[in-house]
């Protein structure tokens, strides 16, 4: 008599981060109007008949039969069929979880994987689901989380999990952070909340309470707090005048600069400068 008995080990499970919110399919159909759009989920798009391609960003990519298109939260995009042959896919909703790339060069906005290799399995799990979600059986909504795991699984090993899903802290920490960099970058321009809304693909109210939430200050005065950063570098290493520095750090006139500047700090510009001074 022979036994083979395997120990499962455990690991980080995805039902603690991340939450399957919808399933459907689609077929493209000459009346179908392409409008991009975001989603405060990542999607998943498999393509199960036709050709067509992906609007991500203002940039196009084809598609074809067994491609799985993933698409992270807020991140612009829509479908292009083509009519000699629609485009037919099964898109899933995907909260808690973004795609994330093995390097910094790698885009992380979307990826496009062909399966198939395993088409089979893939098109088996995603006809379960939607047979699931359509009957809702007792208990469908367990498998359908279930089965939207494992196809997660099957994404890492086709890939190497060079490319893949994983958890999120919040499902807003990207949008934030698309909106603190472009600030860090661009805050010597006249930037304006309906800006950062229109780069972030959100309507600026929902862009302010994301970043409150993320980092307790709005964008606007998380705006002028870089810019009060950097002029309190440019009094204490510098020359230039007042003038200058408040054109060179983004504000509107140096009076306003002046104004900010002892609201935020309890003294002027001119103080402050000598205090540095002196301490140094």
């Amino acid at each position: 008599m022979s036994n083979n008995k395997y120990e499962l080990i455990q690991g980080n499970s995805l039902r603690k981060t991340a939450k399957l919110l919808y399933i459907s399919s689609a077929k493209y159909g000459g009346d179908w109007h392409s409008v991009q759009h975001t989603h405060n989920c990542s999607e998943l798009f498999y393509v199960i008949e036709g050709q067509g391609q992906f609007l991500i960003e203002n940039k196009t990519y084809p598609v074809s039969v067994n491609d799985l298109v993933i698409v992270n939260p807020n991140v612009l995009h829509t479908e292009v069929s083509l009519n000699a042959s629609p485009l037919r896919y099964i898109v899933l909703g995907v909260e808690g979880l973004e795609l994330t790339a093995s390097t910094e060069e790698d885009n992380t906005n979307f990826c496009i994987i062909n399966f198939r290799n395993i088409k089979d399995t893939i098109l088996h799990h995603l006809q379960n689901m939607l047979s699931e979600i359509e009957y809702q059986k007792p208990g469908y909504e367990i498998i359908c989380q279930d089965l939207m795991e494992i196809l997660i699984v099957l994404l890492g090993r086709q890939t190497n999990f060079s490319t893949m899903l994983t958890p999120v802290s919040k499902k807003a920490s990207r949008l934030c952070g698309v909106a603190k960099r472009y600030i860090d970058s661009h805050y010597q321009e006249n930037i304006t909340l309906d800006q950062l809304a229109e780069v972030c693909h959100v309507s600026k109210y929902h862009l302010a309470h994301a970043f409150t939430e993320e980092y307790g200050v709005s964008p606007i005065n998380y705006l002028i707090s870089k810019r009060l950063e950097e002029a309190e570098h440019l009094l204490r290493t510098t020359d230039f005048s007042l003038s200058l520095i408040s054109n060179t750090t983004g504000f509107s006139s140096s009076s306003y600069f002046a104004q900010i500047f002892r609201k935020q700090k309890g003294m002027s510009p001119t103080e402050f400068r000598k205090q540095s001074r002196r301490e140094s």
